[in-house]
């Protein structure tokens, strides 16, 4: 998979073709989405537990969009703007998952196995149409609505993998977290020897972060009836937000992570 060329001017969505609307895969990169792949699920565990759920997910899903308008509106990337999407796509995207296994009943490995399928499905119309994968060609309406669209089935993905094995598989939580852990390094060990695509790599590890950070998450705020530590999943959400704001401020002040 191979990035498009791009020429100077206007690109179908109306957006320029200097306008980069997601930031570069960098270290500081990877922590943050870590970071949001835990507080995405604290934070939604603890919505639906201390509020009505009907209300929780209906009012996560209004935030949703009124956050996705945003980003989609401005005119190229922004760290907070970006980051704030992503943090509320994790937290909805897990709300989703929930509902399949709790609501509808639906067994992690059914679920897991169709939201992968949704996955590959959206990877190829997204190819098929783009002719490309990669991140760096995020720079049409079209683009970005395919990149978002494949960003929430990741992290629907990833809750149900992450439910998978520590409940549906009884590993628990932090042999979960270490197993996806390994499974989040090796695509980027590969990718660093050359045995694996720059844009396979990247997608790969995006996939394994949420069921690495969630897992991580759920073992430190899970009570210890469940294989936690027992924070409490309102504390852990709170010093999550706190290392999230000082993390993005910090890419918005430095400009790491921004395309040129």
């Amino acid at each position: 998979m191979t990035d498009a060329a791009w020429t100077p001017g206007r690109l179908p969505g109306g957006l320029s073709a200097r306008a980069v609307k997601v930031p570069a895969a960098t270290a500081l990169f990877w922590t943050i989405k870590i970071l949001t792949t835990g507080m995405g699920e604290t934070t939604s565990d603890y919505l639906v537990g201390a509020f009505d759920p009907h209300l929780a997910v209906l009012g996560g899903g209004a935030v949703l969009g009124a956050v996705l308008l945003v980003q989609w509106l401005w005119p190229r990337y922004s760290a907070p703007v970006y980051w704030i999407a992503v943090l509320t796509v994790a937290v909805v995207g897990t709300m989703l998952a929930d509902i399949v296994h709790t609501v509808l009943h639906v067994p992690y490995a059914i679920s897991s196995i169709a939201f992968a399928l949704a996955l590959v499905l959206a990877f190829w119309v997204w190819h098929r149409t783009e002719g490309t994968l990669s991140i760096h060609s995020i720079r049409s309406r079209r683009a970005e609505a395919f990149y978002w669209s494949v960003v929430m089935l990741t992290f629907a993905l990833g809750t149900a993998l992450g439910d998978l094995t520590a409940h549906g598989l009884g590993l628990g939580y932090f042999l979960s977290a270490i197993g996806y852990g390994a499974l989040l390094v090796l695509p980027l060990v590969a990718w660093h020897r050359s045995l694996l695509g720059e844009v396979a790599a990247f997608w790969a590890a995006y996939v394994m972060t949420r069921p690495f950070g969630a897992s991580i998450a759920d073992w430190l705020g899970a009570p210890a009836a469940r294989g936690g530590l027992g924070l409490g999943f309102g504390p852990v959400s709170a010093v999550l937000a706190v290392g999230f704001v000082l993390l993005v401020a910090r890419a918005a002040r430095s400009g790491d992570g921004r395309e040129a």
